[in-house]
């Protein structure tokens, strides 16, 4: 399947939430911090739909990365279940990558659960590395495993 990324408004609030509350059922945001999230200056998210259903969303992704800062988060990340092993969780972790380095951010951190071996492999992949734990962070159960990249630069060149 193809998707078309853009970016995420308080418009797309009910089909963000709707995904939150499916793939986060225990940890999912309120839909104020979610609007809030979207409607903030140093935020960036975007949306993914597939081609064939634009008014369809099958992911969302999220960054905060306030202009001409070192440090930059990623805040959140979700793919529905039946667009998941397709490469859409890749596309829009590089995608939030770059767009902290377009706002000077030149390292990026995120957390993930520890029972989520699936994202830490994704992340490393991306050059993450994990730097610390945070017990029972994820509803008082769950590690959550921070991890941190140093944003490379980027390469430009002919192929």
């Amino acid at each position: 399947m193809t998707w078309q990324l853009r970016t995420a408004t308080t418009d797309d609030l009910d089909a963000i939430m709707a995904i939150e509350e499916r793939v986060f059922p225990e940890d999912a945001w309120s839909p104020p911090t979610m609007l809030a999230e979207l409607a903030d200056r140093n935020g960036y998210y975007l949306v993914a739909a597939p081609l064939a259903d634009p008014d369809r969303i099958d992911a969302y992704a999220g960054v905060r990365a306030p202009r001409h800062q070192p440090q930059a988060d990623i805040q959140t990340i979700a793919v529905v279940e039946t667009a998941r092993r397709q490469g859409l969780g890749r596309v829009l972790m590089l995608r939030l990558i770059d767009e902290a380095r377009e706002r000077g951010a030149t390292e990026l951190f995120l957390e993930v659960r520890a029972d989520n071996p699936s994202a830490q492999l994704l992340y490393e992949s991306l050059g993450f590395e994990q730097i610390a734990v945070r017990p029972r962070y994820y509803s008082g159960v769950v590690d959550a495993v921070i991890m941190r990249l140093v944003i490379p630069k980027p390469k430009a060149g002919l192929a």
